[in-house]
């Protein structure tokens, strides 16, 4: 797939965009922020679904034997990670899925560990299920090029997995904010811990496909067979809005009480369009159009670093190694949290980007690079005219 592809400027204004037209203040923002593309799908995802609307009719779909193959073949060939279809349940998104295993395996009260910062409704599905958040934040390692990242802090998770109301370990891998595409003796000593701890690990996995060059996504059910593992197709072919997502769960009577809260919850049906969205998606005309894809966040990222390596020389970025949304350090910008930095970028500089308090860890923005250049171009001209003019009073 070529550059212009993705170059291409798709109109979403108007189109009831959640990212595009949430926005009420005066002016138009440039949206840097929720985690949803501006890229056109996959051509052989967009045939599917204008051959399904031609269809005319729209009723109750399930995930038939096509669907799951299609699942099993592509985790099978593209990340050598096997999965008996049996072990699935189907379910329209990874957050009501995360709902519905809390409440399957984690008494009110009980501990679940997480990981700041991290994606935000981890924390919600949590504090929902009425459950106690037991936080083991990753550890900050500033880089000689001047960047950052992050690392677990194994020690401090050893600690929380011992306690005694410690139940259950929500994982992000790859990790959303922190850019890491989690190696395999990293999990290795997860795994080791939580088992040791009889501490189960469910694994969120929706970023799965969106890996930069050099860099290696390692499933965590390869890891721990036991693991609960969290799929979706809608990061990678930005499908979010046809609500299609997996639970992998091999352990027969977890999947039962996991089923169970998925039907007590009413998360249990998925979209035709989404059905057949799936089955395109995991294909060789699939994989061809992630691997460009991952080829055009990689060159927008090495804009996104040397912009403000150059404008904002104070303000480090996140190493990616995964998902399209480093992360900008903004504790030089003194007088400010990073939500009052939020709500003034987008009051007075035009631009919205997320602020760092959502993923549990003040002092940073999360910016998404999932758009055309040129979009990227102007939102970052105006996040860094924004910054300086804060920066100054």
């Amino acid at each position: 797939m070529s550059n212009s592809y993705f170059d291409r400027i798709n109109e979403r204004r108007h189109t009831a965009s959640i990212k595009w037209d949430s926005y009420t203040g005066n002016g138009e923002v440039i949206p840097l922020w929720v985690a949803d593309m501006d890229f056109r799908t996959a051509p052989v995802v967009r045939e599917a679904m204008i051959r399904r609307a031609e269809s005319g009719v729209y009723g109750y779909s399930f995930a038939d034997e096509d669907y799951m193959d299609s699942l099993a073949g592509w985790f099978e060939g593209r990340h050598g990670y096997s999965i008996d279809t049996s072990m699935v349940i189907p379910v329209p998104g990874v957050v009501p899925a995360l709902s519905a295993i809390i409440k399957a395996l984690v008494k009110p009260g009980e501990g679940v560990i997480i990981q700041p910062p991290v994606y935000n409704c981890f924390f919600s599905s949590v504090r929902n299920n009425g459950c106690r958040l037991l936080e083991n934040p990753l550890q900050r390692i500033d880089l000689p090029d001047g960047r950052f990242t992050y690392e677990m802090d194994l020690d401090g998770l050893a600690e929380l997995a011992a306690r005694p109301d410690a139940k259950l370990m929500i994982l992000c891998n790859p990790h959303n904010p922190a850019g890491r595409a989690w190696r395999e003796e990293e999990l290795e000593q997860v795994a080791e811990i939580c088992r040791e701890n009889g501490v189960r690990v469910v694994s969120d996995e929706i970023h799965c496909e969106i890996v930069m060059p050099g860099c290696e996504y390692v499933p965590y059910g390869n890891i721990d067979r036991s693991a609960v593992v969290c799929t979706s197709p809608s990061k990678a072919f930005n499908t979010a809005g046809l609500h299609t997502s997996n639970i992998v769960c091999p352990d027969a009577d977890t999947r039962e009480a996991i089923d169970h809260a998925v039907n007590v919850n009413e998360v249990c049906d998925l979209t035709c369009f989404g059905v057949d969205a799936l089955k395109a998606s995991y294909t060789q005309e699939g994989a061809d159009w992630v691997d460009s894809l991952c080829d055009y966040i990689w060159e927008n990222y090495r804009f996104f670093a040397k912009t403000v390596a150059e404008r904002l020389p104070e303000c480090p970025v996140t190493m990616l190694e995964a998902t399209y949304l480093p992360m900008i350090d903004v504790s030089a910008i003194e007088g400010y949290t990073s939500e009052q930095l939020e709500e003034k970028l987008k009051a007075e500089a035009g631009v919205w980007v997320n602020a760092g308090e959502m993923y549990g860890r003040e002092g940073f923005l999360r910016v998404n690079l999932a758009c055309p250049r040129a979009t990227l171009a102007e939102g970052l001209d105006r996040l860094c005219k924004g910054l300086s003019a804060l920066k100054r009073r």
